[in-house]
C-alpha cells in the first residue's frame, strides 16, 4: 500500500493481463469500484473484448474521480483519510454490503483497505466503452445505493445495453453465484 497507487495502476494491471495472457473475445466484468478500471482498460483493449459487464458497479464518465460519485459514507471515509495523510481508507464490512449473514465472516476476512489514489485521479475516457459489442449492467437489488440505481436506470434506457436485477446483497458472486454465472455466460 503506497501513495502512488492510482486508478492508472489498476487500469494497467487489467491491460497487462490481456497483453501477457493473449486474451481475445473476452467478457470483461467489473464489480463495484471495478467499473473504474474496466472502463479505463477498455480504452486500450477494445478489440479483444466481446462484452463488458458492470456488476453493481460504477460507470464513470470522462474526467470524473471516485470522490465525485462516492456515497456520503464513502466520501466521508475518503476525506477523513486524506485529511489524516493516510495512504488508504478502511475496508467496508460485509454487513454494510448486505452480504448474506452466513458468509459475512468469510467476506470480512477477504476485505482490504483501498488506496486513496484510486478515488482522486480523474479517469480519461474517449467512448471506447460504448463501442463494445455487448454491454450489460447487473444491479443487486438488496443493496441500497442511489448511485448504482442511477447507473442501472441509465443502462436500461440506452440502446445496446442489457440489464439484470438480482435479488442479492452487493456481492452477487457470493449471494447468487449460480444466477451470476448464467448472466455472464449470457453476456458472452
Amino acid at each position: 500500500m503506497r501513495h502512488d497507487i492510482t486508478l492508472d495502476t489498476h487500469i494497467t494491471d487489467v491491460v497487462n493481463v490481456f497483453k501477457w495472457e493473449n486474451i481475445e473475445n473476452a467478457v470483461l466484468c467489473g464489480h463495484s469500484y471495478g467499473g473504474w478500471p474496466i472502463s479505463g482498460a477498455i480504452e486500450q483493449v477494445l478489440p479483444q473484448v466481446a462484452s463488458i459487464v458492470f456488476l453493481d458497479a460504477f460507470v464513470p464518465r470522462d474526467g470524473q474521480t471516485g470522490l465525485d460519485v462516492a456515497s456520503a459514507t464513502g466520501r466521508e471515509a475518503i476525506e477523513r483519510a486524506l485529511k489524516e495523510g493516510a495512504v488508504s481508507r478502511p475496508a467496508p464490512t460485509a454487513e454494510s454490503f448486505n452480504v448474506n449473514p452466513k458468509d459475512r465472516a468469510w467476506v470480512d476476512a477477504k476485505m482490504t483497505p483501498q488506496p486513496l489514489g484510486v478515488s482522486t485521479q480523474n479517469i480519461r475516457l474517449t467512448g471506447a466503452r460504448e463501442r463494445v459489442p455487448k454491454k450489460a449492467y447487473v444491479r443487486a437489488t438488496n443493496f441500497q445505493n442511489p448511485t448504482f440505481d442511477a447507473f442501472f436506470a441509465e443502462a436500461k434506457a440506452k440502446a445496446g445495453w442489457r440489464t439484470f436485477a438480482v435479488s442479492s446483497g452487493h456481492d452477487v458472486m457470493v449471494d447468487e453465484p449460480d444466477q451470476l454465472t448464467k448472466i455472464l455466460l449470457d453476456a458472452a
